[in-house]
């Protein structure tokens, strides 16, 4: 007798915690949690409520927003609970598949780091990029599309070739991150003299003849402008969408403009501006001074209704980091500029969560059973 009323008072404790988690929705995609299927294995031990929390990239830049929210509306409000823990996991929502488009197998999303003009530091961005959503618990690859100048290899510092299995290519690794560009195929210093053709043929090959494996994240690093690659790549796969850098000058940003431009015009999500080189603080006296002007960048998301996603300081760790072969966010990942960066790629992943979910959203998936009333 006493065992079956244990049972009814745990079925009416776990029903009750049911209904006080109902209303919170998540804060990117506002919709019930619990109606998402991002409320899993709900249990009572003792006075602790457990559950694991599934969001949709581990990225996730609310996290302490979110157990605030479950720790108010349970503490103190369901009978017998007067703590909380919460176990965090991922499923990173995936773009769908678009007619005419090839999915790339193993990848989920793939995101497109773009610049309008040369010199702007895309390439540093995008690698510090891949490894702070690495960092975030995410699975991440990095294909150099610039074929004409590809610099991640020095920036990483990979000297080997990519080896085969299976007659498709393997992706070099640098710690945990996936890499492939031509620059570690070809001899030192031999120029890559191709036409248009070439360039695509090129690009599809690090697409579909790559074996990637299982990735969240495949960030691709373009070329700067508006030619070839941009367009075989979002005419080849169905690309989650693209990131434009730029720094502050006038000159930039015009550039830009016209990048922004061709994303619409093929309809591909533009996730956000980031903008580089944007301060130097004086590591001696902490006087920030503007040497190439400040806040272009959010003006110009502002202007064109896009997110601004960050400004990343001009700093000479970041510069040193690519020329060590030791990118900052992975040499030094406590350092400020890592932060901002780890910033940045928190915001981006919550964009694609929010793309992705709206362009198709996720079938509600109920948590489990719902808790049969006493």
């Amino acid at each position: 007798m006493i065992e079956a009323v244990a049972v009814i008072d745990e079925r009416k404790t776990l029903a009750a915690l049911e209904d006080a988690l109902a209303p919170i929705q998540d804060p990117e995609l506002h919709r019930p949690m619990m109606q998402l299927g991002m409320f899993k294995h709900l249990r009572v031990e003792g006075d602790t409520a457990r559950l694991q929390v599934v969001l949709t990239t581990p990225a996730c830049p609310l996290k302490e927003r979110i157990e605030e929210e479950i720790s108010r509306a349970v503490v103190g409000r369901v009978e017998g609970i007067s703590r909380v823990e919460v176990e965090w996991g991922a499923d990173v929502s995936r773009t769908r598949g678009v007619i005419g488009r090839q999915d790339i197998p193993g990848v989920r999303n793939t995101i497109a780091v773009s610049a309008g003009k040369g010199g702007v530091g895309k390439t540093t961005v995008a690698i510090n990029l891949a490894y702070a959503l690495l960092r975030a618990g995410a699975r991440v690859g990095l294909l150099d599309a610039d074929i004409y100048g590809p610099n991640v290899p020095v920036m990483l510092g990979l000297r080997e070739r990519p080896g085969q299995r299976d007659g498709r290519m393997l992706p070099l690794r640098k710690g945990e991150l996936a890499v492939m560009s031509i620059g570690t195929i070809l001899e030192p210093d031999r120029p890559v003299v191709w036409r248009g053709p070439m360039l695509a043929g090129a690009v599809k090959q690090f697409l579909f003849e790559v074996d990637w494996g299982e990735v969240d994240y495949l960030v691709c690093d373009l070329p700067p402008g508006t030619g070839d690659v941009q367009l075989t790549l979002a005419q080849s796969i169905p690309l989650t969408g693209a990131v434009v850098v730029t720094t502050p000058q006038d000159v930039s940003l015009a550039d830009v403009g016209r990048g922004i431009a061709m994303f619409q015009q093929l309809r591909v999500p533009v996730l956000g501006v980031i903008e580089n080189m944007s301060g130097f603080t004086c590591p001696h006296c902490g006087e920030v001074t503007e040497i190439f002007s400040r806040g272009g960048g959010r003006e110009l998301a502002e202007r064109r209704g896009l997110p601004f996603l960050g400004e990343i300081p001009l700093d000479p760790a970041v510069r040193l980091g690519g020329g060590e072969g030791q990118p900052l966010v992975l040499a030094e990942p406590g350092s400020g500029p890592a932060q901002v960066f780890e910033r940045v790629a928190a915001l981006l992943a919550a964009q694609i969560s929010q793309v992705n979910f709206q362009a198709s959203p996720r079938p509600e998936m109920p948590a489990g059973p719902r808790i049969p009333r006493p």
